[in-house]
């Protein structure tokens, strides 16, 4: 660290976001270590003093907000290669931090395979260096495709889009080495032997998430009995909500049986635990990432597994979903919200039409993103505040109830390795932070970013 860093910075008078409450204490953090500090420790043990105090004047102190899909930001497009590719994305990393994005997982959209080849080695955990003049820090990519249904393909391009129906399909398209550098991928369970494969994904850390699939309710549910935890943009590229197969919506409305059921014809048996260390594929990692994992074991299925409640994402850009859509979702499945921007490269940029990988052109017209050709939306240019604005106008949740979908719940989403550092405001977690204004309406306003305890916007 600089030395014309303070080295303990004191928050106070202001309202610190935890355990889904606005709470007024004291904030302790050290630019050193860059993380949260005890104040049991740093008052009364160690009688440290503050070189630097921060006084709040009854603003908000929350943890560093969290995008889990996020598809480029400031005119550079994380599935696009290029000979600059880690200089521009070292660049735009810069330029993200100052919306209050300390964290993100940058997207790689169906691509052909030796794009993914080109673009993963960069998009790999970045804060090992713990270096604050990085910018956002990446935790992984997340690849979206190209396993996924052409029925709800959405932007993505027909053309290249393709069934797994081994391992050796995943590997050959992403590449083997690649893999290490993956948080999360995006694929329909019901195309090829997806759903078999499952298992294969979480093993390796890599957490497994339902999307642009055409997949009906049996099918998703089978998939969370194999491991999947997320949903992709919920609502989006999926088979609608029926009230007789509510698809994979109705996954948010099941709950654990009271008394044992049979399992269904033709699922998949498999039974969730913890990773165990040495698993066939997880060797490049003597910590599994993700907070699941699934036994090689296919003879007894685990029936709690296959009626749990994943996470799901939600754009809230006030464009991609209804205020309707927002508060059904919410209020069947709280703990489970995230908010995501799935935000192009365009975001920032003026209105107007721009070349998309000579593919089709993208037309931006305020807040909304289309595709020239069909019309259709092609995601979003907003930023991740702006997503806690809608979210909170539109649901009624409140204040700390939304910060937390951009904050603990990603965190606990991608893994235990990141809920152990990110997402919270308790000693020993990361000094990721941002300190909110909130206006008499409600709005809320990014006014500081902090990163590893450094201020840097």
């Amino acid at each position: 660290m600089a030395t014309s860093n303070p080295r303990v910075i004191k928050f106070t008078n202001g309202y610190l976001l935890k355990d889904g409450q606005l709470v007024s204490e004291d904030l302790w953090v050290s630019s050193e270590t860059g993380r949260i500090m005890s104040p049991q420790t740093a008052f009364y043990s160690s009688r440290l003093t503050a070189d630097k105090v921060v006084d709040l004047q009854g603003k908000i102190l929350a943890p560093g907000f969290i995008d889990v899909q996020i598809n480029g930001s400031h005119n550079f497009d994380f599935s696009t290669p290029s000979p600059e590719f880690a200089s521009s994305f070292a660049h735009t990393r810069r330029q993200m931090i100052k919306s209050g994005l300390t964290s993100f997982v940058p997207t790689v959209i169906s691509t052909r395979p030796q794009a993914y080849r080109a673009v993963l080695p960069h998009l790999g955990p970045s804060g090992k260096a713990r270096d604050f003049s990085e910018g956002s820090e990446s935790l992984g990519a997340h690849i979206e495709g190209p396993f996924l249904s052409p029925l709800r393909n959405g932007i993505h391009n027909p053309e290249v889009l393709r069934e797994a129906n081994s391992w050796a399909d995943v590997e050959e398209c992403y590449g083997s080495s690649n893999l290490q550098n993956v948080r999360y991928i995006t694929a329909a369970p019901e195309r090829g032997q997806m759903m078999s494969l499952i298992p294969d994904f979480v093993s390796q850390g890599i957490v497994f998430s339902v999307g642009h699939s055409n997949a009906t309710f049996e099918q998703a549910q089978n998939a969370v009995a194999a491991g999947a935890s997320m949903v992709t943009h919920l609502f989006n590229a999926m088979r609608p909500f029926g009230h007789r197969d509510p698809g994979i919506f109705g996954l948010l409305g099941q709950s654990a049986p009271s008394t044992p059921v049979s399992s269904p014809k033709h699922s998949r048996q498999a039974s969730i635990s913890p990773s165990p260390e040495g698993s066939p594929r997880s060797s490049r990692r003597s910590t599994p990432r993700s907070s699941l994992s699934i036994s090689t074991s296919v003879a007894d299925l685990d029936d709690e597994a296959r009626y749990r409640q994943p996470f799901f994402g939600l754009i809230a850009d006030g464009i991609h979903l209804s205020a309707q859509a927002l508060k059904i979702a919410y209020s069947a499945h709280p703990a489970g919200a995230i908010l995501v921007t799935d935000a192009q490269k365009f975001a920032g940029c003026p209105d107007g039409a721009y070349e998309w990988r000579g593919e089709d052109r993208f037309v931006k017209e305020g807040k909304l993103l289309k595709l020239e050709s069909n019309g259709r939306i092609a995601g979003s240019v907003v930023d991740l505040i702006d997503c806690v604005n809608n979210f909170k106008r539109f649901t009624g949740c409140g204040t700390a109830k939304a910060l937390e979908c951009v904050t603990s719940t990603p965190a606990k989403m991608l893994g235990k390795d990141v809920e152990a550092s990110k997402g919270k405001l308790e000693s020993g977690m990361d000094a990721d932070l941002v300190v909110l204004d909130e206006k008499l309406d409600g709005e809320l306003s990014v006014q500081q970013v902090w990163k590893f305890g450094v201020q840097v916007a």
